[in-house]
């Protein structure tokens, strides 16, 4: 696909009033969106095709006077941009009265680059009518599987994304698609009615219609054991983390923690220990747009900053957070490309991107073989972070219980998992050879301003509380 004609219309305007704000402000850079979203549904009795949540166009400004930045949105920019750079200084009441005030942030490094970027896509050769087709027969495979299975639902949501960034000394451009798919199965148990989902998730709607039928089994079986889970008997256990459980680990209990705005406003402990152990020597966590490739994956961020991969834990030590434009400057830091906006309507916070843990050298059987009594636990339900505390509070859907070394057939949903997050890392010790990213999230932040994450990592073997 192509880069957006509209956007690509306004490269002129943008670089017009860029300039003109800047014979007032020291950096100035706007940041111009075309986003484009469908959401398909089907079930049993319905089928709907329409816009997505995350479709807009818009424009965002932001300036620097070397002691304060500024933004300002707008819907368009068309044709005087004298006229606008006017309106935009007199709106946001640029005060004169800062000029004796001591500079606190270093300044904006406004390097140069003139690129487009694109990431190949194949959404030109799937209309609405195959992607209904598709889902529709997906939709009666897994209805079809069990008596007890009463509704099923298969969902696509299919985003494409065009972002321009121009500076002074920047012309940004990007294009790239994802496409995020589920299968849901309601299924009645004796007691109880569940709600089971297997997902998939690719930048290609290619990738994403030909691994989700196969899903459909693991997700029947699923249904089927939750239908007669009990809960679990409160304790530490060892437990061994599934992939998602893994990335949940590293996104809501330590990521949060090392988004550098957290930082500037001393709210998150990890400032502290920079430098230090966090976790077992074993561990090794990372961080980035650039650092693997799944939907929140792209090439550059809302701050014109490359996509990053950031080495967050090293051998057990906490090097580095992740930061956006305006906290790298107030720390005296290099942006780490993770400056990002739910939309141009909103501010660009230090956001995750891809957060993961590194593979290991253990085989999963020997992880589970290691284990007199303990649970492997799977699938994300929720989280909460606690940047400040470090306090860790987890969710999973549901566990197995492992007993001299075996998985059994007894299932428990769901648990919780709670702790001291060092003390969780620091229990690592065991990693295993293989790795998974998912991006099936959101990840709210501020007054709840939503973006696309994914993560994940290795199968880990940790103690912890479960509940």
């Amino acid at each position: 696909m192509a880069f957006s004609k509209y956007l690509e219309s306004k490269k002129a305007d943008c670089k017009s009033l860029v300039e003109r704000l800047g014979k007032r402000f020291a950096y100035v850079s706007i940041l111009g969106t075309d986003i484009r979203s469908k959401r398909i549904r089907v079930d049993r009795s319905t089928s709907d095709v329409g816009e997505g949540s995350d479709t807009e166009r818009g424009f965002v400004v932001k300036m620097n006077n070397g002691r304060q930045f500024y933004e300002y949105s707008l819907c368009d920019i068309n044709g005087d941009t004298d006229a606008l750079a006017e309106r935009i200084l007199s709106e946001i009441k640029v005060s004169d009265a800062l000029e004796g005030e001591t500079i606190t942030a270093a300044p904006i490094k406004d390097e140069p680059m003139v690129k487009s970027f694109v990431r190949e896509s194949d959404f030109d050769k799937y209309d609405d009518k195959s992607l209904v087709d598709f889902a529709t027969n997906l939709e009666r495979d897994v209805l079809s599987r069990s008596e007890n299975i009463v509704n099923s639902i298969v969902m696509l949501s299919l985003l494409e994304v065009n972002k321009l960034f121009v500076s002074a000394n920047r012309l940004l451009d990007q294009n790239y698609t994802y496409v995020n798919g589920y299968a849901i199965a309601l299924y009645k148990g004796e007691d109880k009615l569940i709600f089971a989902r297997e997902g998939a998730d690719y930048p290609t709607i290619g990738e994403v219609v030909g691994e989700l039928p196969k899903k459909v089994d693991k997700l029947v079986h699923k249904a089927k054991m939750l239908s007669t889970a009990k809960p679990i008997v409160p304790g530490e256990y060892d437990v061994i983390t599934a992939p998602s459980i893994t990335g949940l680990i590293a996104h809501e209990a330590f990521g949060h923690g090392v988004e550098m705005d957290m930082f500037v406003k001393e709210r998150a402990l990890a400032k502290r220990f920079v430098g230090k152990y966090v976790a077992s020597p074993i561990v090794n966590m990372r961080d980035g747009a650039g650092a693997a490739l799944s939907v929140a994956s792209y090439f550059f961020d809302d701050d014109g900053v490359i996509a990053g991969d950031t080495q967050i834990i090293k051998d057990g030590i906490l090097v580095a957070g992740i930061s956006d434009l305006i906290s790298a400057s107030e720390l005296g830091t290099v942006p780490t490309g993770n400056g990002r906006r739910e939309s141009f309507r909103r501010k660009a916070y230090s956001r995750m991107t891809n957060t993961f843990f590194e593979k290991g050298t253990d085989k999963l059987e020997d992880m589970i073989a290691s284990v007199k009594h303990g649970y492997m636990i799977f699938e994300t339900n929720n989280g909460m972070e606690d940047p400040k505390n470090w306090a860790i509070q987890c969710v999973a859907e549901y566990g197995i219980e492992i007993v001299d070394g075996k998985l059994t057939d007894n299932w428990v949903s769901p648990v919780v998992m709670s702790g001291y997050v060092p003390d969780l890392l620091k229990s690592i010790s065991m990693i295993s050879d293989d790795f998974k990213v998912e991006g099936a999230g959101m990840c709210g932040k501020g007054h709840k301003e939503w973006v696309r994450v994914s993560d994940g990592g290795p199968a880990l073997k940790v103690r912890v509380k479960l509940g």
